[in-house]
């Protein structure tokens, strides 16, 4: 379980998944294991409570297998925008195919007792902000792989007809040699979105702000992750926070009681090689991926090209773009 790919044999960069958080006081109870989340699973694990999902780690009677499930939460089986993403997530994982793209095997619809459940391949290995947690910053070869990856990720979801929006460390697992893209919950079609859609401290200045957005916000998205795994650091972190965010899974920050506007809105990021002294090309391009104009961001080919110089000895891959 490394970010390097299964053959040459990878470096060790492990970890365990990222403990589930504590569930407030006054929110409802995740379902305890051995409870039925919908016909054929159960829970094994509670894995962590989102905004509108809760996702278990679940036995699957049907497959004789544990899998992923992400189910309404108790509280929000009514919520028509709640289960209207994560149909439309199920919808879209279900139509798709791709190495580095989580498998959707199943899209369970609830009724006023059940919740609405999408269920999904297991992930062995641990998220990317967990890794960067552990380490600090990932070594280059590592950096190059991960961004080979999610270019070719998106490539092909942008050749789909849709944009992630939502690219960040959390969103990315180390699975048996392989970054996966996970959470195609604010997946949409591009064109006009309102502002605010994504994740803060993650977003694309066009995503802030709304407007039109496309695959330039999704190579946003992949600069500054690595740009972040490359230095440890966060460009855009607000200076009096000692965390990335209160809430770093947060995907609606409109309905956040912070007023002030994301920062990569007012200010630009550090040059890269300032933190760290990565090839001059790869840096060039990962500082290209933040400009606040996306028209002179980098394609998904140039950036792909730029990290495969981090990773000289892996098989050539087919371009990303």
């Amino acid at each position: 379980m490394t970010l390097a790919p299964p053959a040459p044999p990878p470096s060790p960069l492990v970890g365990p998944p990222v403990p589930a958080p504590e569930i407030p006081a006054d929110d409802p109870p995740a379902l305890a294991p051995g409870a039925e989340i919908v016909p054929g699973y159960t829970v094994v694990e509670h894995l962590r409570r989102g905004r509108d999902v809760d996702t278990y780690d679940a036995w699957s009677v049907l497959r004789h297998s544990r899998c992923v499930v992400k189910a309404i939460r108790p509280d929000l089986l009514g919520d028509r925008y709640s289960v209207s993403l994560l149909r439309r997530e199920g919808r879209l994982l279900r139509s798709l195919a791709h190495p580095h793209l989580v498998r959707a095997y199943e899209l369970v619809r609830g009724d006023s007792t059940r919740p609405d459940a999408l269920v999904l391949e297991v992930l062995s290995g641990a998220t990317l902000a967990h890794l960067m947690d552990e380490l600090g910053r990932l070594p280059a070869t590592d950096v190059g792989h991960v961004g080979r990856h999610l270019c070719s990720a998106l490539h092909y979801l942008h050749g789909s007809g849709y944009v992630h929006l939502d690219v960040k460390p959390s969103n990315v697992i180390a699975d048996e040699g392989r970054a996966k893209l996970i959470d195609l919950g604010l997946a949409r079609r591009p064109g006009r979105c309102p502002a605010g859609v994504g994740t803060r401290l993650y977003m694309a200045p066009e995503q802030a702000v709304g407007g039109e957005v496309g695959p330039a916000a999704d190579v946003w998205g992949i600069g500054l992750l690595l740009y972040e795994a490359a230095t440890g650091h966060h460009p855009f972190l607000p200076d009096d926070e000692a965390d990335l965010d209160a809430d770093p899974d947060a995907s609606d920050p409109s309905t956040s009681d912070d007023p002030l506007p994301p920062l990569q809105l007012s200010r630009r990021a550090p040059r890269l090689r300032a933190r760290r002294r990565l090839p001059r090309a790869v840096a060039e391009v990962i500082d290209a991926c933040l400009e606040p104009d996306p028209v002179r961001r980098p394609t998904l080919a140039e950036l792909d090209a730029a990290v495969s110089l981090l990773v000289p000895d892996e098989d050539p891959a087919d371009p990303a773009g």
